[in-house]
């Protein structure tokens, strides 16, 4: 099933006449789901009902088969329903599933929805739910010409399995009436959707490449062209100044022109990437190219409320959101093209609606879709309309950094819950009814066994009692929140609400962790242990996130992955989902390779074994020596605070004297305005050299783009190895037994990704001259240098004593 004005298609449907001249319609493709849900929605934004409702539509597959294996022999599963819809412009195909339909004296559409209400609560069907299934009763009573036909409304409680049914009785004609009605109020969106598409399709035909082609950026187009043409996914390791961000854009837009996609999501791990393709989605529109796109703000920055209380008793942009929505989507789509934040802003403020809410749906009408890993990877926060079970389209994934998909996309197929916080929550429910404090005791006891049987930590082979416990824990926390969705309204219940707010926050953890349990395989390992305070946890962690990855990069028709630090590139694709077929380029740097020195301190290290005060010194003396060669700007990164404060004191006492230095160091937990401010001072103007003392993997490390003078050179400290912890032995173990090299899988590789991000902040534009250099012994070894790459091959080995001259004599010649 295509998602919403996911899938138009252009040269498919009949024939029609105009001024005597045959003419093409376009052909729209919408799911009977999403088109009700975006018609008939009204009232307000309620997340003490919404958010539970959604969860549970989310896990309802299991209940959905339970109920279908239980019908007779006239009950048939998971009917394909289409139909067409013809006007004078546009063929409309409404295409959908009816999860059951039975024969008898009157057939009757079976609409199953999981709930975790009390059903005793129910007291009517959900409006959206009945009219989904009045659509089904339509399609199939138009094709079987049946007179009249019945509707059941099928719900059923996910802890408990109790089941209740609402019928409806329908005349066909009633239906078509209704149905027609529906097809008339849509019809606006899709006349605007068929004319911008004919024009967005006219524009991209005449779009030329906006620069002169650099040395392989126009081989690098062609294979990201290539890639979308055979449907499958592209690898690419390319170097700061490939121009990797216009270079694969540019031909995902050429081949939408051709047919190849419907949609570009280009996806991002850090904010400050967003604004490249948004810059180079700017740039093709100065050259004539017609592109809706959107950039995806995450809820607590762009909400205009203090707190992110998504109800209409505390946000008024909540209240009524849905009978306001469209107007204001509608608005905003016939009057711009670039959908960011602050237009996002404008209109919802304008219209009184949530402005995250609002960025979502523009993302329904969006050519180009900026946003975060998370909107397509994530189970639990990914776009349903575009990933939900069962969806897919001829989407374009082009996916920025993609080095980093692989710690994130451990993250999001990873759960784990804290046994202290059910003792939490248990003593703050304390007053409440027994069973949700039953429950929380119940999973705490759990828990309190397997902690027993703990140290440090613990790989668990058994945790089905603990899963027993959670899932009535869950339905017990269901009901308790169903009990309580009014309470806290106005100025009474503030205690009710602030612990309704915490029950919900748990629910959300809970619903996680069983979410994530339901994937668990050969690809995870279940493990207990203690946090530094102390804490107990269990954690379901995802060690190779490739199935999961997979899974969703299939709801696509095409993946360019791209990084300027994708190496070893066979460890990227192992951890990434690629398969058999995929392709993988380096492309060439386009920089003059003499215009960076790169030097090897061979007699300093940052082993262990060797943190010694003298270490430091030593580390402190080849910082000094590189910088008086040419006092500017330059980065320094250490494997940690520790070393990094250990260092800055041996440079602060034996150097800072010298008037032409100054030093600012990173600190812990910067907020965006201390990192902007620190990134500041590197693009003043000053007659002092700048030295910024920062962290391997940080936030300065990788993203950011301090051209020309900003920044002349960068030491890096250590080879970047993350620190022993029971997760990373456990992914060397896991590595290890399944014949792949363990300690490079987990400490090497990720370390040596860390290195070439921060070595890469020196080169920015062909302009651009800059020193690197690499403090530690180990990078002179084949080990490291087989991951080193192209451009890193004429580097040099220095000591203490010679590094000044080298560096110096490098300056000289670029004087």
């Amino acid at each position: 099933m295509g998602s919403f004005l996911c899938s138009i298609y252009t040269g498919k449907g009949q024939s029609g006449m105009e001024d005597g001249n045959k003419v093409q319609k376009q052909e729209i493709h919408i799911s009977v789901r999403h088109l009700v849900e975006f018609l008939l929605r009204s009232g307000d934004i309620d997340n003490r009902r919404s958010a539970i409702g959604e969860n549970a539509m989310q896990e309802g597959g299991r209940i959905h088969r339970m109920l279908q294996r239980r019908m007779g022999s006239g009950y048939h599963a998971e009917v394909t329903l289409k139909y067409t819809y013809e006007s004078e412009r546009y063929i409309l195909q409404i295409e959908g599933r009816a999860d059951g339909i039975m024969d008898g004296e009157i057939v009757t559409i079976d609409e199953i929805k999981g709930t975790y209400r009390e059903l005793k609560r129910l007291r009517e069907a959900e409006p959206v739910h009945l009219a989904q299934a009045k659509c089904y009763a339509f399609i199939y009573a138009d094709q079987k010409r049946l007179s009249d036909i019945r509707v059941r409304m099928t719900y059923c409680n996910m802890d408990t399995e109790e089941v209740k049914y609402f019928y409806f009785d329908f005349e066909y004609k009633e239906l078509e009436e209704w149905f027609r009605g529906l097809m008339k109020e849509y019809g606006r969106w899709a006349e605007f959707t068929c004319d911008w598409k004919g024009i967005r399709q006219t524009s991209i035909k005449g779009l030329q490449f906006p620069f002169a082609y650099r040395k392989g950026q126009k081989e690098l187009a062609t294979y990201v062209y290539q890639t979308i043409y055979h449907k499958k996914k592209l690898f690419i390791e390319a170097p700061t100044g490939a121009g990797k961000t216009i270079s694969t854009l540019f031909p995902a837009v050429k081949a939408m022109g051709e047919e190849l996609g419907d949609r570009i999501f280009y996806l991002t791990a850090k904010t400050i990437t967003r604004t490249a393709a948004e810059d180079a989605l700017r740039l093709l529109r100065i050259h004539g190219m017609k592109f809706k796109s959107v950039i995806l703000t995450a809820k607590d920055k762009i909400c205009f409320m203090e707190e992110t209380e998504c109800n209409p008793a505390h946000c008024p942009y909540a209240h009524g959101h849905y009978d306001r929505i469209n107007e204001a989507v509608y608005e905003m789509l016939t009057s711009l093209d670039n959908f960011d934040r602050e237009a996002i802003e404008h209109y919802a403020f304008r219209h009184r609606v949530c402005p995250y809410e609002m960025g979502l749906d523009m993302s329904r009408f969006a050519d180009g879709i900026i946003c975060d890993y998370n909107y397509v990877f994530d189970p639990h926060a990914s776009l349903k309309r575009f990933f939900g079970e069962g969806v897919r389209g001829d989407y374009i994934f082009l996916i920025d950094e993609a080095h980093n998909l692989v710690e994130r996309g451990r993250e999001m197929y990873s759960a784990s819950l804290c046994k202290e916080d059910f003792l939490q929550l248990k003593k703050k429910a304390k007053e409440e009814e027994g069973r949700l404090v039953y429950c929380l005791e119940s999973c705490n006891k759990e828990l309190l066994k397997l902690k027993r049987e703990c140290e440090a930590y613990r790989i668990e082979e058994y945790i089905d009692p603990f899963v027993k416990a959670l899932q009535r824990l869950h339905g017990a926390m269901e009901a308790w929140l169903e009990e309580r969705e009014e309470e806290g309204a106005g100025e009474i219940g503030q205690e009710s609400r602030r612990l309704r707010r915490e029950v919900l926050e748990f629910y959300f953890q809970v619903s996680h962790f069983l979410g994530i349990y339901e994937r668990v395989d050969e690809k995870y390992v279940v493990y207990s242990g203690f946090g530094e305070d102390g804490s107990f946890r269990l954690k379901l962690f995802c060690v190779n996130p490739s199935l999961n990855l997979r899974e969703f990069l299939h709801k696509g028709r095409s993946s360019i992955l791209f990084s300027a630090t994708l190496l070893p590139i066979q460890y990227y694709k192992a951890l990434l989902g690629a398969e058999e077929g995929d392709y993988e380029v380096y492309a060439r740097s386009v920089f003059a390779p003499e215009r960076r020195a790169l030097f090897i301190g061979s007699d300093v290290t940052s082993r262990y074994t060797r943190r010694t005060a003298e270490e430091y010194g030593k580390i402190a003396a080849y910082i000094y020596e590189t910088v008086k060669s040419r006092y500017g700007n330059y980065l320094i990164f250490f494997p940690s605070y520790a070393f990094l404060r250990q260092v800055y004191a041996c440079f602060a006492d034996c150097y800072l004297k010298e008037e032409l230095i100054e030093c600012m160091l990173q600190e812990e937990h910067m907020d965006e305005k201390a990192r902007e401010e620190f990134l500041k001072r590197f693009e003043e103007q000053r007659e002092k050299g700048l030295l910024g003392f920062c962290v391997m993997g940080g936030i300065f490390s990788e993203g950011i783009d301090l051209k020309r003078d900003s920044l002349i050179g960068t030491i890096i400290v250590g080879t970047g190895l993350p620190q022993v912890c029971a997760e990373r032995e456990i992914l060397k173990n896991y590595f290890d037994q399944a014949g792949e090299d363990g300690f490079g899988y987990a400490y090497r590789y990720p370390g040596m990704n860390k290195v070439l991000q921060a070595a890469g902040r020196v080169i920015r534009t062909a302009e651009d001259v800059g020193i690197v250099v690499l403090l530690d012994d180990r990078f002179l070894s084949r080990t490291y240098q087989r991951m080193f790459p192209r451009e890193w091959e004429g580097f040099e080995a220095v000591t203490l004593e010679c590094i000044a001259g080298r560096a110096e004599k490098f300056w000289k010649e670029w004087k």
